[in-house]
């Protein structure tokens, strides 16, 4: 198994696991429900924030911040309704995507730190940006070839300049 950034591996896939959740009584299709659901509304907010600011540099930097990463947060954690919490942290952590679970986490927190002490509109933009590249590097560790597919694909357009 790979271990890195890059790494295309995807031997760890998470399945759904029945015994997740149990505890809690809920059957496969109300966790396929409670995942859709928590997607959505990560998702949402993750709009939202951009409604919030008004389209003004001199919008809430730090209520827009706060709002896309618990956004992005709410819907990485719908995946724990189809897998669990724990096959949810050991998949996370697998060595295919060790570099890209902790860049997301450490861009989460620089631009909550950013946005809330800085107040720096423009630097919370950049840090939104990259936060949101490194979920789609993370999301894609799940799909097969995912990452490779998107290499193809930033391959070809740079070659094609």
């Amino acid at each position: 198994m790979k271990f890195g950034f890059f790494s295309s591996d995807f031997s760890d896939q998470g399945l759904i696991d029945d015994g997740a959740w149990k505890f809690c009584g809920l059957s496969k299709s109300q966790r396929m429900f409670a995942f859709g659901g928590c997607f959505v509304a990560g998702t949402i907010l993750s709009i939202l924030a951009s409604i919030i600011r008004d389209n003004k540099p001199s919008g809430n930097v730090a209520a827009f911040a706060i709002i896309y990463s618990c956004g992005n947060v709410i819907s990485l954690f719908s995946l724990t309704f189809i897998i669990g919490i724990p096959k949810q942290m050991k998949t996370m952590f697998a060595p295919v995507r060790f570099w890209a679970t902790v860049t997301y986490i450490v861009l989460l927190a620089l631009t909550l730190a950013m946005s809330i002490w800085l107040k720096n509109f423009v630097l919370s933009i950049v840090l939104v940006i990259i936060q949101f590249c490194a979920l789609i590097w993370y999301s894609a560790s799940y799909i097969p070839y995912g990452r490779e597919i998107i290499r193809r694909f930033f391959g070809s357009c740079i070659t094609s300049i």
